[in-house]
């Protein structure tokens, strides 16, 4: 029976990021990091990105060079996952076979893409665009001669991927559900000027539209039938939906979890011994006023790795990381700070038609959250904003020209006089 004082399941961001922090807090126990890919940790983002469109080659995707975890004794098991775990004698199942102690565990499993569930969505030729097999697929098809594509999906995956594609002169077709695309992340002005950008730049792009199947001619897929009875031509499909949190081996050995699995505001789950953290962890975040969420971003994944690690090292503090996210389309930088779930009201500061603007959410009259397109300032200083729950004048916070870091310090000077 082989024995690590952590094992760490998931060699993604949030599963190589607790490793690297768990020695640089000085852990000296034995480490060990479970992956099912057969790639030593790599960056996810650029995947869809500059690595599709051979910006970047595969090595310059790595965290960390291969040679660095030998160099700081961390162990790795690639090519196999935890199909099965007991609590109760801290001891895990392994695809291969294998069995493995543990002293404490990590789950950093993240998700996995969700699929259709619609006849057809087997055929080749349908492709998701999370793990670099996924990708390298999706590019030997381009390169032999693949021209019409279907982006099912219209957030953030669904968008990138388009963007992509657009720009490698592809015949693209992106298909969303809801009446607009980001729906369940950004307020109407954003949808509006994304789904505008990518109709510029040569996308199908359609919105209020439900796929009813798949059609193939039995082996690959040949098109993409609507419910309304229009088939778009496909060579190939980008499935962009969303993703199913890898936990199903912790809830089955009972963990507590709906969207994922539970954590309390140290990151621990309800079985002894056990943290989850990234995109499989649901917990109560304070910036979103303490509902319960998932949030799917590399930030989250890497605070949340540092925190258990430090946790681990006997450095026990609540998580309580500013959750920020981006996006990269065409020319455009998309930097969002904050959440803002439940806005309730919105400002423009800036030009759309410029393609420089932001997009400020409030609640109540407090800014909760920020989307910042070509906007680098705001970003920074609007980070601020929503860490102080400040409540700006309104007239000034629309005014480009006046610069947030001066709302701020006027907003935290007029609560310091009312209190």
């Amino acid at each position: 029976m082989q024995h690590s004082d952590v094992v760490i399941v998931g060699a993604g961001h949030g599963g190589a990021q607790c490793a690297i922090a768990l020695r640089q807090n000085g852990f000296t126990g034995t480490i060990t990091v479970i992956g099912r890919e057969p790639e030593y940790p790599y960056e996810r983002p650029p995947l869809s990105k500059e690595y599709f469109a051979r910006e970047k080659t595969f090595d310059r995707l790595y965290i960390r060079p291969p040679t660095f975890w030998a160099e700081k004794d961390v162990t790795f098991k690639l090519g196999t996952e935890v199909t099965a775990l007991d609590p109760s004698t801290h001891e895990l199942t392994l695809s291969n076979g294998e069995k493995h102690e543990y002293g404490k565990l990590v789950w950093a499993t993240g998700g996995d893409p969700r699929r259709l569930s619609c006849t057809g969505a087997d055929l080749a030729g349908v492709h998701a665009v999370r793990t670099r097999e996924d990708c390298d697929t999706l590019m030997a098809e381009v390169d032999a001669g693949t021209k019409n594509i279907v982006v099912i999906g219209g957030g953030y995956i669904g968008l990138e991927a388009a963007a992509v594609l657009s720009k490698m002169k592809l015949n693209v077709t992106l298909l969303e559900a809801l009446p607009r695309v980001l729906a369940r992340v950004a307020g109407e002005e954003l949808s509006e000027f994304y789904q505008n950008e990518h109709r510029e730049h040569g996308v199908d792009l359609r919105t209020g539209v439900a796929v009813e199947c798949l059609e193939g001619d039995g082996r690959r897929v040949t098109g993409v039938k609507l419910a309304d009875g229009e088939v778009v031509p496909a060579e190939a499909v980008i499935v962009g939906i969303g993703i199913v949190p890898a936990v199903g081996p912790l809830i089955l050995a009972g963990a507590a979890g709906a969207n994922g699995v539970d954590v309390d505001e140290y990151c621990r789950t309800s079985l002894p011994d056990i943290y989850a953290i990234g995109d499989c962890a649901s917990f109560a975040c304070d910036f979103a006023g303490g509902n319960v969420m998932r949030v799917e971003s590399v930030q989250n994944a890497n605070d949340m790795a540092t925190c258990v690690a430090k946790a681990i090292c006997g450095d026990e503090k609540p998580y309580k990381a500013f959750p920020w996210f981006w996006s990269n389309q065409y020319d455009l930088r998309l930097q969002t700070a904050g959440i803002n779930m439940g806005f309730d009201q919105t400002v423009i500061r800036g030009d759309t038609a410029a393609r420089s603007f932001s997009v400020v959410y409030l609640k109540q009259g407090k800014v909760v959250a920020l989307d910042c397109v070509n906007m680098v300032k705001d970003y920074v200083q609007g980070r601020k904003l929503v860490e102080a729950g400040a409540s700006p004048d309104l007239a000034e916070l629309a005014d480009g020209a006046i610069p947030l870091k001066s709302l701020n310090s006027a907003a935290t000077e007029s609560v310091l006089q009312t209190e």
